[in-house]
């Protein structure tokens, strides 16, 4: 079951196109990867979900409904250009959010409590926001955007302004987030957190989506029968069934990547090097998202000559 379908969805500012025809499905109590590149259309697509603005044609739907106002309530969004007052004191803020999304003093006081336990930020609730430093308020925002247990969490660039073991901290709070059934929209360039955490992708280039789907399932659309060879002696491929594509040597060992032609498959080539060399290590050479996202990115830039690298 989808939580959120886009379908059609298009939307221009005076003479830009932001957004043209994009369609996708976000599964239920999934991580859903939203990429693309700056301008891609990202941001105005959150926007649309969010009802900040209006789609121009299109329709989203919410839980196999047309979006409407109230469902906003079942919505947390943090956005990337953070909006906290930054004269306010943080629990004072907190709770002041939490009760603009319905939770009773009391109950938001004991979340409020239990999150800042879990940030280690309990004793900086009574100091205003602007004392503290880019990644304490940012735990801060994170804390008022998932304080109502939304269904649908949309997270832009969740990541910004923190440390490794903050960002850490932050995404096993995502993941523990989704197993208490949330949905959770991921928009990033941080293409290691997309590995890590999404379970589907879609990807918006120059407003049109180019790419939707599981990771897995993409990951292997994107395989090229590549492998990564390890080992002892001279290494001197001569089958027309094989194509050695990079091979380095040193003091009698060597390293190579191979890619199968003609309809081989990993057997035959490991048969093969077993009987000309000693084999250490065998493995699949498999895309990584980033590796997808700059191909994807630069076949749509190639009229215009210029490449991401």
């Amino acid at each position: 079951m989808s939580i959120l379908k886009v379908v059609g969805v298009s939307k221009q500012y005076a003479n830009h196109q932001a957004l043209q025809d994009i369609s996708f499905e976000i599964p239920a109590q999934s991580i859903f990867g939203l990429l693309g590149p700056n301008g891609a259309g990202k941001t105005s697509l959150i926007r649309i979900i969010t009802q900040i603005t209006g789609a121009d044609t299109g329709e989203i739907f919410f839980k196999g409904e047309p979006l409407r106002p109230d469902h906003i309530k079942n919505m947390g969004y943090l956005p990337e250009e953070r909006g906290l007052y930054k004269k306010m004191k943080v629990g004072e803020q907190l709770l002041y959010l939490s009760q603009l999304k319905g939770i009773n003093k009391a109950e938001a006081t004991a979340k409020i409590k239990s999150w800042a336990t879990k940030f280690d930020i309990g004793s900086w609730m009574n100091k205003n926001v602007e004392d503290l430093s880019k990644g304490m308020q940012q735990k801060v925002q994170f804390i008022a955007t998932v304080l109502h247990q939304p269904e649908l969490i949309i997270l832009d660039e969740p990541f910004s302004g923190f440390d490794p073991i903050n960002a850490n901290i932050v995404k096993d709070e995502i993941l523990e987030l989704r197993e208490k059934g949330s949905t959770i929209i991921f928009s990033t360039h941080r293409m290691e957190s997309v590995e890590e955490l999404c379970d589907n992708i879609a990807l918006i280039n120059r407003s049109r989506k180019v790419l939707d789907g599981s990771v897995k399932n993409i990951k292997d659309v994107y395989k090229t029968a590549t492998y990564l060879v390890e080992g002892k002696g001279r290494l001197l491929i001569l089958s027309p069934d094989f194509e050695v594509v990079e091979q380095s040597e040193n003091h009698g060992f060597f390293r190579a990547t191979i890619r199968l032609k003609n309809n081989t498959n990993p057997n035959d080539l490991l048969r093969y090097l077993i009987a000309h060399v000693e084999v250490h290590s065998f493995r699949e050479k498999i895309p990584s998202i980033n590796d997808i996202f700059i191909q994807k990115v630069n076949e749509t830039l190639q009229p215009e000559g210029t490449r991401l690298v």
